[in-house]
């Protein structure tokens, strides 16, 4: 490959692996690889670290895991590896003191199809909304997140059964193939950005907001609709989640939604009441139409499909969701 460039790699999760895998298989100079320092996680607490660190172990690769991005001797060993290109994939936001230091600029790979989508959970938030269409996007690091020039963008479309997850799996394919061919663009220095502003007009700007667990909880008095693409939206993680209300003592337990199905019964009760057919299909009402819960995780239960579920719990009469 001609006048390889020195590249900087910057991420964090499995995501982030296929992008960073990919340059590495298609031969590109990669000096450097950011990512967090080892956390605790889990039950017993213990020191993880990153699927990019895991990925950079592996394959020799110069591993920097800086606490504070503006921390001087950060900095030093950054600029001491004299980068031409940066890139960002699903790692954090950077200063400019970072962004701004190689000659060629720092690049990310977003989740959407930019100007659409800005923000930490672009997959969810499509699918929540009912998109039938999401991409990737390359663009260059500026001052506000996710408004950068845009490079290059690939479209995927979103099947009307998709979950969040295997969207997830498409788009870091894809987002990965972008990533090599963004850097080919670079190096040939032919590359042709547009200005984000130039495409806002006429559209109507939806956001992709950090989800917290209480954005997950199910208002079972919506539509069929809103909540099956909320379900799926959110699955596998973080996961919607309801209350199971009406236990002989009173309690409430909490219970994780991870698919349902539509049907074409008519809600004839109230909203999150329940009903179960021959104990292998549990059905929920909503505004309008039942929904059939098929995978599910109770509270201090495992995750497991319905059907498991009923044979080893029994609905009570005045069960129902909250």
């Amino acid at each position: 490959m001609e006048d390889k460039m020195r590249i900087v790699f910057m991420g964090t999760p499995e995501f982030a692996v296929a992008s960073l895998d990919a340059l590495v298989r298609a031969g590109h100079h990669i000096v450097g690889v950011v990512t967090v320092p080892d956390r605790p996680a889990g039950r017993g607490k213990k020191m993880q670290m990153s699927d990019v660190k895991k990925y950079a172990l592996e394959n020799n690769l110069a591993i920097l895991t800086p606490l504070k991005l503006k921390d001087p001797g950060f900095l030093a060993e950054l600029e001491a590896l004299n980068a031409d290109l940066q890139i960002v994939v699903a790692f954090r936001m950077l200063p400019m003191v970072v962004w701004d230091m190689p000659p060629q600029g720092t690049f990310n790979l977003h989740g959407s199809l930019l100007p659409q989508y800005r923000g930490a959970a672009p997959i969810n938030h499509a699918i929540i909304n009912g998109e039938t269409e999401t991409g990737v996007t390359t663009f260059f690091l500026d001052h506000e997140i996710d408004t950068g020039k845009i490079i290059e963008q690939r479209t995927c479309v979103i099947n009307e059964d998709d979950s969040a997850g295997m969207v997830h799996d498409r788009l870091m394919l894809l987002g990965a193939n972008l990533v090599v061919d963004t850097v080919e663009l670079i190096a040939k220095g032919s590359i042709n950005v547009k200005a984000q502003e130039d495409l806002i007009e006429g559209q109507v700007i939806k956001h992709a907001p950090k989800i917290f667990k209480e954005d997950g909880l199910i208002v079972w008095d919506n539509s069929a609709d809103i909540i099956f693409n909320k379900v799926r939206g959110l699955s596998p993680y973080p996961a919607s989640w309801t209350w199971l209300e009406g236990f002989p003592d009173g309690k409430k337990l909490s219970m994780k939604i991870y698919a349902v199905s539509k049907t074409d019964l008519k809600s004839d009760l109230p909203a999150g009441k329940l009903t179960l057919k021959d104990r292998k299909n549990l059905y929920v009402h909503t505004q309008d139409y039942c929904l059939e819960v098929s995978e599910l995780q109770l509270q201090g239960k495992k995750r497991m499909k319905t059907i498991d579920f009923l044979r080893g719990f029994s609905f009570k009469e005045k069960m129902h969701f909250l």
